[in-house]
Protein backbone atom coordinates (compact mmCIF):
# COMPACT_ATOMS: atom_id res chain seq x y z
CA UNK A 1 0.00 0.00 0.00
CA UNK A 2 1.10 3.04 -0.75
CA UNK A 3 0.00 6.65 -0.49
CA UNK A 4 0.25 9.29 -3.67
CA UNK A 5 0.90 13.05 -2.94
CA UNK A 6 0.04 14.24 -6.16
CA UNK A 7 0.12 18.06 -7.28
CA UNK A 8 -3.45 18.36 -9.19
CA UNK A 9 -2.02 21.87 -10.86
CA UNK A 10 -3.95 25.37 -9.87
CA UNK A 11 -7.09 24.74 -10.98
CA UNK A 12 -7.64 23.60 -15.07
CA UNK A 13 -8.52 20.51 -14.81
CA UNK A 14 -6.41 19.59 -17.81
CA UNK A 15 -2.78 20.78 -16.00
CA UNK A 16 -2.65 17.89 -14.09
CA UNK A 17 0.16 15.78 -15.01
CA UNK A 18 -0.03 12.71 -16.70
CA UNK A 19 1.19 10.79 -13.60
CA UNK A 20 -1.01 12.21 -11.44
CA UNK A 21 -4.17 11.55 -13.19
CA UNK A 22 -3.26 7.60 -13.97
CA UNK A 23 -2.24 7.38 -9.60
CA UNK A 24 -5.72 9.13 -9.02
CA UNK A 25 -7.40 6.13 -11.43
CA UNK A 26 -5.61 3.53 -10.17
CA UNK A 27 -6.32 3.95 -6.11
CA UNK A 28 -9.14 2.80 -4.28
CA UNK A 29 -9.22 5.74 -2.20
CA UNK A 30 -8.69 9.37 -2.96
CA UNK A 31 -8.74 12.09 -0.56
CA UNK A 32 -8.71 15.68 -2.14
CA UNK A 33 -8.22 19.31 -0.68
CA UNK A 34 -11.79 20.51 -0.59
CA UNK A 35 -12.54 23.66 -2.93
CA UNK A 36 -9.07 23.67 -4.08
CA UNK A 37 -9.30 20.88 -6.66
CA UNK A 38 -11.61 21.13 -8.99
CA UNK A 39 -14.18 18.10 -9.47
CA UNK A 40 -13.51 16.87 -13.11
CA UNK A 41 -9.90 16.06 -11.20
CA UNK A 42 -11.64 13.32 -9.38
CA UNK A 43 -13.80 12.38 -11.95
CA UNK A 44 -10.30 10.31 -12.86
CA UNK A 45 -11.06 8.00 -9.71
CA UNK A 46 -12.37 4.80 -10.00
CA UNK A 47 -15.95 4.24 -9.75
CA UNK A 48 -15.74 2.55 -6.50
CA UNK A 49 -13.57 4.93 -5.23
CA UNK A 50 -13.93 6.32 -2.12
CA UNK A 51 -13.75 9.69 -2.30
CA UNK A 52 -12.95 12.15 0.86
CA UNK A 53 -12.56 15.62 1.00
CA UNK A 54 -10.48 16.98 3.51
CA UNK A 55 -11.15 20.38 3.84
CA UNK A 56 -13.32 19.57 7.20
CA UNK A 57 -10.70 17.31 8.61
CA UNK A 58 -7.92 17.52 11.15
CA UNK A 59 -4.73 16.06 10.58
CA UNK A 60 -5.76 12.97 13.04
CA UNK A 61 -8.69 12.30 10.47
CA UNK A 62 -6.52 12.13 7.54
CA UNK A 63 -3.69 10.26 9.32
CA UNK A 64 -6.68 7.65 10.49
CA UNK A 65 -8.34 7.57 6.64
CA UNK A 66 -4.28 6.64 5.82
CA UNK A 67 -4.44 3.73 8.65
CA UNK A 68 -7.66 2.27 7.52
CA UNK A 69 -6.58 2.11 3.71
CA UNK A 70 -2.86 0.49 4.91
CA UNK A 71 -5.10 -2.22 7.06
CA UNK A 72 -7.12 -2.87 4.04
CA UNK A 73 -4.03 -2.97 1.42
CA UNK A 74 -5.47 -0.12 -0.56
CA UNK A 75 -3.15 2.95 -2.45
CA UNK A 76 -4.09 6.37 -1.43
CA UNK A 77 -4.39 9.63 -4.06
CA UNK A 78 -3.92 12.30 -1.50
CA UNK A 79 -4.60 15.46 -3.80
CA UNK A 80 -3.18 18.64 -3.01
CA UNK A 81 -3.61 22.08 -5.31
CA UNK A 82 -0.68 23.46 -7.07
CA UNK A 83 2.23 21.30 -6.22
CA UNK A 84 2.03 19.83 -2.87
CA UNK A 85 5.63 20.97 -2.24
CA UNK A 86 4.80 24.94 -1.57
CA UNK A 87 2.24 25.37 0.75
CA UNK A 88 1.04 21.97 1.10
CA UNK A 89 1.11 20.83 4.69
CA UNK A 90 2.23 17.49 3.27
CA UNK A 91 5.46 17.98 5.77
CA UNK A 92 3.62 16.66 8.70
CA UNK A 93 1.60 14.54 6.79
CA UNK A 94 4.55 12.50 5.88
CA UNK A 95 6.39 13.02 8.90
CA UNK A 96 3.41 10.51 10.47
CA UNK A 97 3.51 8.18 7.21
CA UNK A 98 7.16 7.62 8.29
CA UNK A 99 6.71 6.87 11.75
CA UNK A 100 3.78 3.83 10.71
CA UNK A 101 6.12 2.97 7.88
CA UNK A 102 3.56 3.79 5.33
CA UNK A 103 4.97 4.19 2.11
CA UNK A 104 4.32 7.00 0.41
CA UNK A 105 5.69 8.97 -3.38
CA UNK A 106 4.73 12.49 -4.57
CA UNK A 107 3.87 13.63 -7.83
CA UNK A 108 4.99 17.68 -8.65
CA UNK A 109 2.18 19.95 -9.59
CA UNK A 110 1.79 23.24 -11.85
CA UNK A 111 2.39 25.61 -9.07
CA UNK A 112 0.08 28.37 -8.83
CA UNK A 113 2.64 31.17 -9.58
CA UNK A 114 3.45 29.72 -13.24
CA UNK A 115 -0.35 29.19 -13.89
CA UNK A 116 -0.41 32.87 -12.59
CA UNK A 117 2.85 34.25 -14.95
CA UNK A 118 0.86 32.36 -17.96
CA UNK A 119 -2.20 34.17 -17.61
CA UNK A 120 -0.23 37.27 -17.36
CA UNK A 121 1.85 36.29 -20.36
CA UNK A 122 4.98 37.50 -18.12
CA UNK A 123 8.59 36.01 -18.14
CA UNK A 124 9.09 36.25 -14.46
CA UNK A 125 13.08 36.49 -15.09
CA UNK A 126 14.32 38.97 -18.04
CA UNK A 127 17.73 40.00 -18.31
CA UNK A 128 18.89 42.92 -16.62
CA UNK A 129 15.13 43.32 -14.83
CA UNK A 130 15.37 40.19 -12.68
CA UNK A 131 16.83 36.64 -12.34
CA UNK A 132 15.17 35.75 -9.16
CA UNK A 133 11.57 34.93 -8.14
CA UNK A 134 10.82 34.72 -4.29
CA UNK A 135 7.54 32.26 -2.96
CA UNK A 136 6.45 34.16 0.13
CA UNK A 137 3.43 34.95 2.12
CA UNK A 138 2.90 36.91 5.27
CA UNK A 139 1.68 36.44 8.62
CA UNK A 140 -1.85 36.55 9.28
CA UNK A 141 -3.96 33.63 11.40
CA UNK A 142 -1.59 30.95 10.18
CA UNK A 143 2.03 30.40 10.73
CA UNK A 144 4.20 33.17 11.52
CA UNK A 145 6.90 33.95 9.24
CA UNK A 146 10.51 32.91 10.63
CA UNK A 147 12.99 35.52 11.08
CA UNK A 148 14.79 37.32 8.24
CA UNK A 149 11.71 36.26 5.87
CA UNK A 150 9.33 39.46 6.06
CA UNK A 151 8.47 41.52 3.40
CA UNK A 152 10.90 44.56 4.22
CA UNK A 153 14.04 42.43 4.37
CA UNK A 154 12.78 39.97 1.56
CA UNK A 155 12.12 43.31 -0.52
CA UNK A 156 15.95 44.73 -0.55
CA UNK A 157 16.61 42.36 -2.83
CA UNK A 158 14.44 43.89 -5.54
CA UNK A 159 13.66 40.22 -6.92
CA UNK A 160 10.26 39.07 -8.32
CA UNK A 161 7.94 38.50 -5.63
CA UNK A 162 4.79 36.22 -5.81
CA UNK A 163 2.80 36.42 -2.37
CA UNK A 164 0.72 33.54 -1.81
CA UNK A 165 -2.12 33.73 1.24
CA UNK A 166 -1.67 37.67 1.43
CA UNK A 167 -4.58 39.36 -0.46
CA UNK A 168 -6.23 40.35 2.75
CA UNK A 169 -3.04 41.78 3.59
CA UNK A 170 -2.19 44.17 0.95
CA UNK A 171 -2.13 47.03 3.16
CA UNK A 172 1.17 45.64 4.58
CA UNK A 173 2.33 44.29 1.46
CA UNK A 174 1.91 47.83 0.08
CA UNK A 175 3.39 49.52 2.74
CA UNK A 176 7.26 47.57 3.17
CA UNK A 177 7.65 47.03 -0.49
CA UNK A 178 7.32 50.41 -1.62
CA UNK A 179 10.09 52.13 -0.02
CA UNK A 180 12.28 49.20 -1.89
CA UNK A 181 10.41 49.06 -5.75
CA UNK A 182 8.84 52.38 -5.91
CA UNK A 183 5.27 53.85 -5.35
CA UNK A 184 5.21 53.03 -9.19
CA UNK A 185 6.10 49.53 -9.62
CA UNK A 186 3.98 47.17 -11.16
CA UNK A 187 1.47 45.09 -9.14
CA UNK A 188 -0.66 42.23 -10.64
CA UNK A 189 -2.89 40.30 -8.63
CA UNK A 190 -4.24 36.73 -10.15
CA UNK A 191 -7.45 35.47 -9.00
CA UNK A 192 -7.88 31.59 -9.21
CA UNK A 193 -5.49 31.59 -11.99
CA UNK A 194 -6.57 28.96 -14.51
CA UNK A 195 -10.26 28.77 -13.24
CA UNK A 196 -13.16 29.59 -15.68
CA UNK A 197 -13.85 32.52 -13.07
CA UNK A 198 -10.16 33.87 -13.04
CA UNK A 199 -9.88 37.67 -12.89
CA UNK A 200 -6.62 40.10 -13.31
CA UNK A 201 -6.28 43.45 -11.30
CA UNK A 202 -3.24 45.38 -12.43
CA UNK A 203 -2.02 48.70 -10.93
CA UNK A 204 0.96 49.61 -9.08
CA UNK A 205 1.72 49.10 -4.86
CA UNK A 206 0.29 52.60 -4.81
CA UNK A 207 -3.44 51.67 -5.99
CA UNK A 208 -3.32 48.33 -5.96
CA UNK A 209 -5.09 47.69 -2.40
CA UNK A 210 -8.05 49.61 -3.90
CA UNK A 211 -8.30 48.03 -6.89
CA UNK A 212 -8.44 44.89 -4.81
CA UNK A 213 -11.20 45.84 -2.81
CA UNK A 214 -13.62 47.25 -5.43
CA UNK A 215 -13.38 44.05 -7.20
CA UNK A 216 -13.76 42.29 -3.39
CA UNK A 217 -11.36 39.81 -3.54
CA UNK A 218 -10.55 38.42 -0.26
CA UNK A 219 -9.02 34.91 -1.09
CA UNK A 220 -7.56 32.27 -3.16
CA UNK A 221 -5.92 34.93 -5.34
CA UNK A 222 -1.78 35.72 -5.69
CA UNK A 223 0.00 38.99 -5.66
CA UNK A 224 3.34 39.30 -8.02
CA UNK A 225 5.17 42.54 -7.47
CA UNK A 226 8.51 43.29 -10.05
CA UNK A 227 9.60 45.42 -13.28
CA UNK A 228 8.73 42.46 -15.47
CA UNK A 229 5.43 42.77 -15.26
CA UNK A 230 5.83 45.82 -17.72
CA UNK A 231 9.65 45.72 -18.86
CA UNK A 232 9.67 46.48 -22.99
CA UNK A 233 13.31 47.82 -23.01
CA UNK A 234 15.67 44.31 -21.84
CA UNK A 235 18.01 43.15 -23.60
CA UNK A 236 17.68 39.42 -25.79
CA UNK A 237 18.77 36.48 -23.59
CA UNK A 238 22.09 35.58 -24.12
CA UNK A 239 20.67 31.89 -24.83
CA UNK A 240 19.71 32.09 -28.48
CA UNK A 241 21.86 35.24 -29.40
CA UNK A 242 24.33 34.07 -32.57
CA UNK A 243 27.47 35.48 -30.68
CA UNK A 244 26.38 32.93 -27.76
CA UNK A 245 28.56 29.43 -28.35
CA UNK A 246 27.80 26.10 -26.32
CA UNK A 247 28.04 22.75 -26.63
CA UNK A 248 24.96 22.31 -28.60
CA UNK A 249 25.79 24.82 -30.89
CA UNK A 250 29.64 25.45 -31.70
CA UNK A 251 30.89 28.34 -33.27
CA UNK A 252 30.36 28.46 -36.95
CA UNK A 253 33.23 28.41 -39.58
CA UNK A 254 33.46 31.56 -41.14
Amino acid sequence: MTVHFIGAGPGAADLITLRGRDLIAASPVCLYAGSLVPEEILSHAPADARIIDTAPLTLDEIMAEFKDADAKGLDVARVHSGDPSIYGAIGEQMRRLEELNIDYTITPGVPAFAAAAATLKTELTLPDISQSIILTRTSMKATEMPNQEDLDTLGKSGATLAIHLSVRNLRKVTSELIPHYGADCPVAVVYRASWPDEKIIRGTLEDIQEKVRAEKITRTALIIVGRVLEAKDYRDSALYHADHVHVLRPKRKA
